[in-house]
Protein backbone atom coordinates (compact mmCIF):
# COMPACT_ATOMS: atom_id res chain seq x y z
CA UNK A 1 0.00 0.00 0.00
CA UNK A 2 3.02 2.28 0.48
CA UNK A 3 3.69 2.32 -3.26
CA UNK A 4 0.18 3.64 -3.87
CA UNK A 5 0.77 6.51 -1.45
CA UNK A 6 4.14 7.27 -3.03
CA UNK A 7 2.46 7.41 -6.44
CA UNK A 8 -0.38 9.75 -5.52
CA UNK A 9 1.41 11.99 -3.01
CA UNK A 10 3.38 14.01 -5.63
CA UNK A 11 0.29 14.27 -7.83
CA UNK A 12 -1.75 15.57 -4.91
CA UNK A 13 0.93 18.17 -4.08
CA UNK A 14 1.04 19.30 -7.69
CA UNK A 15 -2.76 19.53 -7.86
CA UNK A 16 -2.88 21.66 -4.69
CA UNK A 17 -0.05 23.90 -5.89
CA UNK A 18 -1.66 24.55 -9.27
CA UNK A 19 -5.06 25.34 -7.86
CA UNK A 20 -3.86 27.48 -4.97
CA UNK A 21 -1.62 29.54 -7.29
CA UNK A 22 -4.59 30.18 -9.56
CA UNK A 23 -6.63 31.61 -6.70
CA UNK A 24 -3.83 33.89 -5.56
CA UNK A 25 -3.28 35.39 -9.00
CA UNK A 26 -6.90 36.39 -9.53
CA UNK A 27 -6.69 39.57 -7.42
CA UNK A 28 -9.51 42.03 -8.04
CA UNK A 29 -10.92 39.92 -10.84
CA UNK A 30 -12.77 37.79 -8.28
CA UNK A 31 -15.50 40.45 -8.44
CA UNK A 32 -15.68 40.48 -12.24
CA UNK A 33 -18.79 38.28 -12.49
CA UNK A 34 -20.66 40.44 -9.96
CA UNK A 35 -19.74 43.63 -11.76
CA UNK A 36 -20.63 42.17 -15.14
CA UNK A 37 -24.12 41.25 -13.94
CA UNK A 38 -24.80 44.65 -12.38
CA UNK A 39 -27.31 46.77 -14.36
CA UNK A 40 -25.88 50.14 -13.26
CA UNK A 41 -23.56 51.95 -15.66
CA UNK A 42 -21.77 53.72 -12.80
CA UNK A 43 -20.51 50.39 -11.50
CA UNK A 44 -19.10 49.50 -14.91
CA UNK A 45 -17.36 52.87 -15.17
CA UNK A 46 -15.81 52.48 -11.73
CA UNK A 47 -14.72 48.94 -12.62
CA UNK A 48 -12.99 50.13 -15.78
CA UNK A 49 -11.16 52.82 -13.79
CA UNK A 50 -10.06 50.25 -11.23
CA UNK A 51 -8.84 47.81 -13.87
CA UNK A 52 -6.95 50.53 -15.75
CA UNK A 53 -5.30 51.70 -12.53
CA UNK A 54 -4.03 48.19 -11.69
CA UNK A 55 -2.65 46.53 -14.84
CA UNK A 56 -1.84 42.82 -14.55
CA UNK A 57 1.63 42.17 -13.19
CA UNK A 58 4.16 41.04 -15.72
CA UNK A 59 6.56 38.24 -14.83
CA UNK A 60 9.98 39.50 -13.80
CA UNK A 61 12.50 39.66 -16.59
CA UNK A 62 16.18 38.88 -16.30
CA UNK A 63 18.53 41.66 -17.21
CA UNK A 64 21.53 40.53 -19.17
CA UNK A 65 24.76 42.45 -19.01
CA UNK A 66 26.59 42.99 -22.26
Amino acid sequence: MGWLHSLFSPLKKLWIRLHSAHKKSRGIYILYEDVKSCPYEDVHVLWSILVDAHPPALPPTKCSKI
